[in-house]
């Protein structure tokens, strides 16, 4: 319940389970069910952002990887998969199938004949640059009821929080 004594789904859940089991402390779901509930709602808003953007999630991480790298919009197979977290097949199937659709394109590293490097393409740069744009609006939708100073402490707060899981 907040200071207008409002109730949401959480806190109706929380009530039903402390009268059911009083005996455990329930305070981890006030926070970490509100968390699931929230990232639900951010990953309708994300796909909906790379829907209109005409993309895929997998490709956004991509794109983005390499719209992030700066001019000349280019990293090697081996940055992306530092980026994105997926294996080094996924990698290679995700780069075919951005070639193919004509968002990035593969050229030999000029450093090293033998590696190759992947760019954005125009294409491509135009619709990462759209999902962002796009992606940023619906996050700040998503944030609207709070202040920007509630935001500011909100993220110092999650930020202490997924610091304490890259230990």
């Amino acid at each position: 319940m907040n200071e207008r004594g409002e109730h949401d789904e959480v806190d109706r859940i929380i009530e039903a389970w402390g009268t059911q089991r009083p005996d455990l402390d329930f305070s981890p779901l006030e926070v970490l069910s509100r968390v699931d509930r929230l990232s639900r709602h951010l990953d309708r808003a994300r796909r909906e952002a790379f829907r209109r953007s005409d993309i895929e999630p997998w490709e956004w991480d991509v794109l983005s990887a390499l719209r992030r790298a700066g001019d000349p919009y280019q990293l090697s197979p081996k940055q992306l998969l530092q980026q994105t977290l997926v294996s080094s097949g996924t990698m290679t199937n995700r780069i075919d199938r951005l070639v193919g659709r004509r968002l990035v394109r593969r050229a030999a590293d000029p450093s090293d004949g033998r590696s190759v490097l992947v760019t954005l393409t125009s294409d491509g740069r135009t619709r990462v640059d759209a999902a962002i744009t796009r992606l940023v609006d619906a996050e700040a939708a998503l944030l609207a009821a709070l202040s920007r100073s509630d935001r500011d402490r909100l993220a110092v707060l999650l930020r202490k929080l997924s610091l304490s899981f890259d230990v």
